[in-house]
């Protein structure tokens, strides 16, 4: 019976689990010429395309027309309406010449009304291409090409570069927003970009936008293989941060200064992962600790789920579990509560790349004390093991207030949209939150918390721009389960916020929260409740208890030491530590303290870097010219030694310099 006992546990969650997802394309989306033709699509953005409050979505096609797909409510199902047809309003949006990739949606000139940005790639996989991007606004009862109407066309701004994803950024938090373009360098020749309206050079008055690329002067004109982009306070609190996921160098992790300009703290954060080809990417707290986490697939490579943590020695914390971290050829990645269950869910859209690659799905759990557990479904008919999946997207088009499925594909193979159903969850109470900017546009990039009476907070940024290629919904989609939510509060780019009382009228509901007044700030009239480990401030905000603090003997004997986490706290054994180590989370033993530089590098890459003959002088200063290398040593100026012992030689990693027997490395001034 041993090899039983043996066997059971090897036996997958997946296929244990009941299948998540169920096709409804033939129902909903039948493939036709009109509307789900067979063609290379790309991207997906969700958006209110004619004006009406309900979402659209628009999706980039590659060597047929764009599509804006509707939900028709009495015919129930999906409805193209940028029809072939030149009187039709949505007629420019099918741009049958370019050949899009990537787009997203917002407002960039403060009319409360989104503008709809399209990458187009035309004959170039890097550097220039031969026909520019569009940026579409609704005037004049029709869409129209800002960057190349009569404006514009002379002020240069087009971008005619191949890129990849593009995102939406309210850099200063004025609530007019730039379109970040990832463009795919070719050496020194396809920057990325950051187009924005000149608000000097414009008079709304007189219908006159004038564009600028502000990428420079902010800066963020990297040259890089630019491939996913996501945007939201990530080490920041509210101020919109990027997130640049890159092919064949580092990822750039661009922390908003405060004033419009970006500096990028990859390196110091950890998330550099150099040479590992990343693709999609988004965002979530996984945890529930109040800090933007991060996960993103690697093109072949380990994926990524980075936790961020409340740590000055390492900031980020990859996560990921061995099936998680599992190679794969993916696309989009994207995280949303598919089943209401009140816990999120990471879903990998991978494509069909020499062989079948099926897509998967991930729940991944908060744990009380320790990193959430990462559990893998049954994706059921939304596996598409011979799909050629490019970009996907989920949103709630039939408002039942469960998500809905919609994954492209193109790239290697002609093969029309795809649309599934949530088969779980079906009795779990949710909630859907959509905050607008001052000018009544969708508030791309705000933070939404959601307080609830026995799981605590629930963080959702609206998206600007993520996946791969596409942007989700402007909606924080919360699934309760069977828990009560008990508040709401949005917090702004610019560091505005709101809160408000939930009543049981509120559950299964969309609400609006609406840009504050200056009155609307102060400390709300009705009592809020925050839930366990979370108590009122002055201003009305629900802030974490001190436990430790306000209770000193909360803690066992055995157990002294207390933590105080976010709206909880922990205990943990005393335990003195030799130079180098420190208790781990329990105090059951010692662990070596890391550094952000070792953590990223392995010793199969470490190994070349020290013995480059030009990276390595006798006794004297390396000139440092390979870029891994310096990022390897730029953090030898701490004051503590670390002592690496490889199989050849041992590296102390100390004092600004790092020596090696009969060997030094310095960093160059």
């Amino acid at each position: 019976m041993l090899w039983l006992v043996l066997f059971l546990p090897a036996i997958s969650l997946a296929q244990r689990s009941e299948p998540m997802f169920s096709a409804i394309t033939n129902t909903v989306l039948p493939p036709d010429y009109d509307n789900n033709p067979t063609q290379l699509n790309y991207g997906v953005a969700i958006t209110d395309v004619d004006g009406d409050g309900d979402l659209e979505m628009f999706v980039a096609g590659y060597n047929g027309p764009n599509l804006v797909l509707k939900y028709d409510k009495q015919k129930k199902r999906l409805i193209n309406i940028a029809v072939d047809n030149r009187s039709s309003p949505f007629y420019a949006l099918r741009d049958r010449q370019g050949n899009a990739i990537g787009v997203t949606a917002c407002d960039i000139d403060g009319d409360g009304r989104e503008e709809i940005y399209v990458l187009n790639t035309n004959n170039a996989f890097s550097g220039r291409a031969t026909y520019s991007d569009k940026l579409f606004k609704f005037r004049n009862g029709r869409f129209e090409d800002l960057l190349n109407d009569d404006i514009n066309e002379h002020r240069d701004v087009a971008n005619r570069m191949a890129g990849r994803s593009v995102a939406c950024v309210d850099r200063k938090g004025s609530g007019h927003y730039a379109i970040y373009i990832a463009n795919y360098a070719s050496g020194n020749v396809g920057p990325h970009s950051l187009i924005e309206m000149d608000v000097a050079a414009s008079d709304l008055s007189q219908g006159v936008i004038a564009l600028s690329n502000v990428a420079e002067q902010a800066g963020v004109n990297k040259f890089t293989g630019g491939r996913g982009v996501v945007v939201g306070p990530i080490v920041s609190q509210t101020l919109s941060d990027v997130f640049c996921v890159n092919e064949y160098g580092p990822n750039f992790l661009f922390r908003n200064n405060g004033d419009g300009t970006f500096t990028d703290v990859a390196q110091q954060a950890g998330v550099e992962d150099p040479m590992q080809h990343g693709r999609g990417v988004a965002l979530g707290d996984f945890n529930r600790d109040g800090k933007t986490d991060i996960v993103y697939g690697n093109w072949n490579g380990p994926h990524r789920l980075y936790m961020q943590l409340n740590n000055r020695k390492q900031k980020f914390k990859d996560i990921a579990s061995q099936k998680f971290s599992m190679p794969s050829p993916v696309r989009t990645v994207m995280t949303a509560d598919f089943d209401n269950d009140n816990e999120l869910e990471v879903f990998f859209n991978n494509i069909a790349y020499r062989g079948p690659s099926a897509n998967r799905l991930f729940r991944v759990s908060r744990r009380e004390h320790g990193d959430p557990q990462i559990e893998e479904l049954n994706v059921g008919e939304a596996s598409e093991p011979e799909g050629r999946g490019t970009g996907a997207v989920a949103t709630d088009f039939d408002g039942d207030g469960r998500l809905e499925l919609l994954i492209s594909h193109g790239e290697s193979a002609a093969q029309p949209l795809s649309v599934y159903k949530v088969n779980q969850g079906t009795t779990n109470a949710w909630l859907r939150v959509i905050p607008r900017t001052k000018f009544g546009a969708f508030a791309r990039g705000a933070k939404v918390v959601l307080y609830t009476k026995k799981s605590g907070p629930h963080t959702r940024i609206i998206d600007g721009g993520s996946g791969y290629l596409c942007e989700m919904e402007p909606v924080a989609h919360f699934g309760l389960g069977k828990d009560v939510a008990t508040s709401v509060e949005v917090y702004w780019p610019n560091g505005r916020s709101v809160a408000r009382p939930l009543e049981p009228s509120d559950v299964n509901t969309v609400l609006e929260i609406h840009y504050p007044r200056d009155e609307e700030e102060v400390t709300p009239t009705v009592e809020i409740e925050c839930g366990h480990g979370f108590a009122l401030n002055d201003n009305g905000r629900c802030t974490d208890k001190d436990e430790c603090m306000q209770f000193p003997t909360v803690c066992p004997s055995d157990r002294p030491v207390c933590t105080n986490t976010y709206g909880s706290y922990k205990c943990r054994a005393k335990r003195r530590c030799n130079q180098g180590f420190e208790p781990n989370d329990d105090g059951s033993a010692c662990v070596a303290i890391k550094t952000p530089m070792l953590a990223n590098f392995s010793l199969p890459s470490l190994l070349p870097l020290l013995l480059q003959p030009r990276l390595l002088t006798l006794g004297g200063r390396g000139l440092l010219e390979n870029a891994s290398a310096r990022a390897f040593l730029s953090g030898c100026s701490l004051s503590l030694c670390y002592h690496l012992f490889l199989p050849i030689f041992k590296l102390n990693y100390c004092s600004g310099h790092c020596l090696l027997p009969f060997l030094t490395l310095s960093t160059a001034k």
